[in-house]
């Protein structure tokens, strides 16, 4: 089983184990080269002047449906998939945050992971998701919707405000910018880069 972490700074795995938070978006990496220029060679080809368009195929594979870009020839894509749908994922906690006296303590080894949820076993946490479903988009494709599904909240003060990082902002895509910028680094919105667009639900707690 794999495991899957949220950022705790900003309160995103609580929003996750809450259920106000159902979709994550994660960088790709390497990022897809634009195949648009190939695309022109293609004279006789409807989508000649078409921009690349990368879907996921049911093996985890991602290409371009146009023209095939990230396709490898022996099968797979040059692009790796960490989560595919149906895949249930550990939701990565460290161990002190969630320990009491109802878990046994053989269970659970001596180390970083009492602090460090990087460090822990993904059989040993106790919550969980399943994906269902995975997509890719520019980062800034984001829709209010998904900023929604993201975990932006919303607050009535003379209207909606849109909270992520501890501030208020007058729209949830105003919001979300400042929450990736703070969680992947600052300029991440700027550069706009490719991005897996994970869709999840929580599943029955592990006892």
């Amino acid at each position: 089983m794999k495991k899957i972490m949220f950022n705790d700074k900003y309160g995103l795995t609580q929003a996750v184990l809450e259920g106000r938070k159902t979709q994550t978006r994660r960088i790709m990496n390497p990022q897809p080269e634009d195949c648009s220029a190939v695309h022109r060679f293609y004279k006789s080809a409807y989508w000649k002047d078409k921009p690349m368009s990368l879907v996921v195929n049911e093996d985890g594979s991602v290409y371009c449906k146009l023209c095939g870009y990230g396709a490898k020839l022996e099968g797979g894509s040059i692009f790796r998939l960490p989560y595919k749908v149906g895949e249930i994922v550990a939701v990565a906690q460290s161990y002190n945050s969630f320990y009491n006296d109802e878990y046994n303590p053989n269970l659970f080894p001596n180390g970083a992971g009492w602090t460090n949820k990087m460090y822990v076993k993904p059989e040993l946490m106790p919550h969980r998701v399943r994906i269902t479903a995975v997509s890719v988009e520019r980062l800034r494709d984001i829709s209010d919707v998904d900023c929604m599904a993201e975990g932006i909240n919303y607050y009535e003060q003379e209207g909606f405000s849109w909270c992520s990082t501890g501030k208020l902002f007058d729209t949830p895509r105003e919001a979300y910018a400042a929450l990736i910028d703070k969680v992947s680094g600052k300029g991440t919105w700027e550069r706009n880069p490719y991005v897996f667009v994970y869709d999840f639900e929580l599943v029955k707690k592990w006892k």
